[in-house]
């Protein structure tokens, strides 16, 4: 289905109570018809964020150690369990009508993944796949992108999460998805070296792009994101 789609890069270190302000924003008037379908495009500050199925033992790093590396914890509206989000990941939240596009929620996520898969293989990963067992973007036992939403009233919230040039020593601070058996990658492991962030982002957006039907796509940013005062 054709359309319009908003792109928006707001950045790397983005306070993540800053950006479900601007997601919530955005899914309301999107709901309202007010605004096009839109990408946001991101780095967080470094976070471990709970999920609506996440169970609390599956961060395994206490209180102080999590004031020691630096990385905040918060609870969320997506679904899934404990993930990690820091500098060097490509963080994407769509805010789209589903109803508007014709698509169902698991079309809806195979769509992301095979957005992933293939702007992975533009930037030198054509390994990339996906799991039998279980939902994101995988490299062999390891995952190299996590997918977790959030739906209401036809519209999307939340999105994915890119490893790109990841610090991965953090996922071991937590139980990554609850997936105890599983491992996690980054593209800059993979390849062997650092990879280019605005590459990545050019390949993710041109493949969304391609991958969801759109026919018009409109560019904004980056964009300096500040935490308000009393932000965590």
């Amino acid at each position: 289905m054709a359309g319009r789609l908003e792109v928006r890069d707001l950045g790397a270190a983005v306070d993540y109570a800053a950006a479900t302000a601007i997601q919530a924003q955005c899914h309301a008037d999107r709901r309202a018809g007010r605004i096009a379908d839109t990408l946001l495009l991101l780095e967080h500050a470094p976070v471990f964020t709970l999920g609506r199925s996440a169970q609390p033992d599956h961060v395994r790093w206490s209180e102080a150690e999590l004031r020691t590396a630096g990385i905040a914890r918060v609870a969320t509206t997506r679904g899934g369990d404990v993930t990690y989000h820091g500098p060097g990941q490509l963080v994407g939240y769509p805010i789209l009508h589903l109803g508007q596009r014709g698509m169902g929620v698991l079309d809806y996520v195979t769509a992301i993944e095979e957005t992933l898969i293939r702007a992975l293989a533009d930037v030198g990963l054509p390994g990339a796949g996906r799991d039998a067992r279980n939902r994101g973007v995988w490299v062999g036992n390891d995952k190299i992108g996590a997918i977790g939403i959030r739906v209401a009233h036809q519209v999307t919230e939340h999105g994915f999460a890119l490893n790109i040039n990841t610090r991965l020593e953090h996922y071991d601070g937590i139980v990554p998805c609850g997936l105890a058996d599983a491992g996690v990658t980054s593209l800059a492991r993979a390849l062997g070296h650092a990879a280019d962030m605005a590459d990545v982002k050019r390949a993710v957006t041109a493949h969304f792009v391609r991958v969801f039907g759109y026919d018009e796509v409109v560019m904004h940013g980056p964009t300096t994101v500040v935490a308000t005062p009393g932000d965590e």
